[in-house]
């Protein structure tokens, strides 16, 4: 199960160390709207899917809280099948499809989980709803 905050399902983004930070800063810029990832991870965490309308604590290397975010899409696609339009709003500055799968079946290689194309995808787009002092005061979820 992932840790929750204040109730909400926490979204660590990448690995700990630079990539996290650097994933955060492109939420907390609006740059970053979307972020994929594995179906077997949901099952091995016996999680589900977010659901649009769910509110997701963007957290740190320390599982601080940075953020939160309001999922506004959710769906669960091959690899092959992921659309450049959701590829762009990952914000990650890749320039095509074929950029996006060779970065994310690498980065998914390294964590010990290789992909082929019919490896099913959770693509979650969101939209940020507060960042630093107001995540800290007041309801999470409203």
């Amino acid at each position: 199960m992932w840790p929750r905050i204040g109730g909400l399902r926490t979204l660590a983004l990448g690995t700990p160390g630079e990539l996290r930070a650097s994933l955060n800063t492109l939420v907390l810029t609006g740059v970053k709207t979307a972020t994929a990832g594995l179906t077997t991870e949901y099952a091995e965490e016996n999680e589900e899917l977010e659901q649009v309308g769910e509110r997701l604590a963007l957290v740190d290397d320390h599982d601080a809280l940075v953020g939160v975010v309001e999922v506004t899409g959710v769906e669960v696609v091959r690899f092959a099948d992921v659309p450049w339009d959701f590829a762009r709003s990952e914000g990650e500055g890749d320039r095509s499809i074929e950029e996006w799968r060779e970065g994310h079946s690498g980065y998914w290689a390294r964590q010990g989980t290789p992909v082929t194309d019919d490896t099913e995808i959770v693509c979650i787009r969101f939209r940020l709803v507060s960042t630093g002092d107001a995540v800290t005061t007041g309801d999470l979820s409203t």
